[in-house]
């Protein structure tokens, strides 16, 4: 549809969803555009190139269509190797659904694997769908990122399998795990594990409440032949698993704290805000003097600026003396669009507790 302005001026044309709350989402502020499958097959490919540099022999996994941020609002597109995995999550990505799915085969992507079952479809009016649109993927699907290899279910995985926007923070970490206890909160198949292990921890606790994410994460470190007798598994909910630590007064010279998404919107930040001061107040306390502290948020509904605020109280109530020594977010694949600042939801804080 074409947007205008009270004056009757052109402003742009959009996909219209009336089912949802927001109800037209822009493919091109160039009112005299023509949508068709030309155009999407020319923003595909304009994302791809944006990201060559970003895929080698070293890394071999990578976002390759980000949303808003690609000009294609509601699409989404990983790549693992040589499987691409795709999102349909907004009526307009839906309706050209087809045009999408060519615009990466004809892009190079042999195999094309649909994870349409994000909670947020249903505010579209959508059903959820998952299966195959081109090719079968591997039964053992894995890339490589940072030279290390990790294996992914993309067919039950959360969101596409795997957490690709933790890519530069992963590599933070493994920087910094060297000679140090390590313990790693929500840690899904073992992204930050193995980045620690790679690293040189001493020794890595992780935790998670779903036990095919940890069987996938200790798949993970033997994949690596990394020393799986420094690693202990917990699967256990981590709010009770973390009290249950300070009350046995265990030490750790880095943690990671990387929890679901807790406030999809502002209207859940109250009680998100909640839950996150109780785990960064619990981490304070089990961080040993010197040692680092990794916390991220992924909700939208969650500011930068309330996230920092969030942990300055869970410091001041742990009555810890830290220091922001590093702030995280999303790698280059995930690029924020300007005119889409809502775009940053991924964002992190390395603190350090001073002695």
């Amino acid at each position: 549809m074409l947007l205008s302005a009270a004056d009757g001026t052109a402003l742009a044309v959009a996909a219209w969803s009336p089912a949802s709350n927001i109800r037209a989402r822009v493919w091109s502020f160039e009112p005299d555009a023509v949508i068709d499958p030309a155009f999407f097959a020319a923003r595909v490919h304009a994302a791809l190139r944006a990201r060559e540099r970003m895929l080698d022999a070293q890394h071999t996994g990578c976002r390759l269509v980000h949303g808003e941020s690609d000009g294609l609002p509601g699409f989404v597109a990983d790549r693992y190797g040589e499987v691409a995995v795709a999102q349909f999550l907004s009526a307009g990505a839906e309706a050209w659904r087809g045009a999408l799915a060519d615009a990466l085969r004809d892009a190079g992507c042999s195999v094309i694997y649909e994870r349409s079952d994000a909670d947020v479809r249903a505010l579209e009016g959508l059903d959820a769908r998952t299966g195959p649109i081109l090719g079968t993927p591997p039964g053992a699907l894995g890339f490589v990122e940072g030279g290390l290899s990790y294996r992914v279910d993309v067919a039950h995985g959360q969101k596409t399998g795997f957490f690709l926007d933790q890519r530069d923070n992963r590599a933070r970490v493994r920087s910094l795990a060297g000679d140090r206890d390590v313990l790693d909160c929500f840690c899904y198949t073992g992204g930050f594990t193995v980045a620690a292990l790679a690293g040189g921890a001493r020794s890595v606790i992780a935790i998670d409440s779903s036990g095919d994410a940890l069987a996938l994460a200790r798949t993970n470190v033997a994949d690596n032949g990394l020393h799986g007798a420094r690693a202990e598994w917990r699967d256990a909910d981590v709010f009770a698993e973390l009290r249950g630590l300070r009350d046995a007064r265990a030490g750790f010279d880095l943690i990671v704290l990387d929890p679901p998404k807790l406030a999809p919107t502002a209207h859940h930040a109250p009680k998100a805000a909640r839950a996150y001061k109780d785990i960064n107040l619990l981490a304070l306390k089990l961080l040993r003097p010197g040692g680092l502290l990794a916390t991220f948020s992924c909700s939208g509904g969650v500011s930068a600026d309330l996230f920092q605020k969030i942990v300055a109280g869970a410091a001041l109530d742990a009555r810890a003396d830290a220091a922001i020594v590093g702030r995280l977010g999303a790698s280059a694949d995930h690029p924020v669009g300007l005119n889409f600042p809502e775009g940053e939801y991924l964002k992190g804080l390395l603190v350090r507790k001073n002695a």
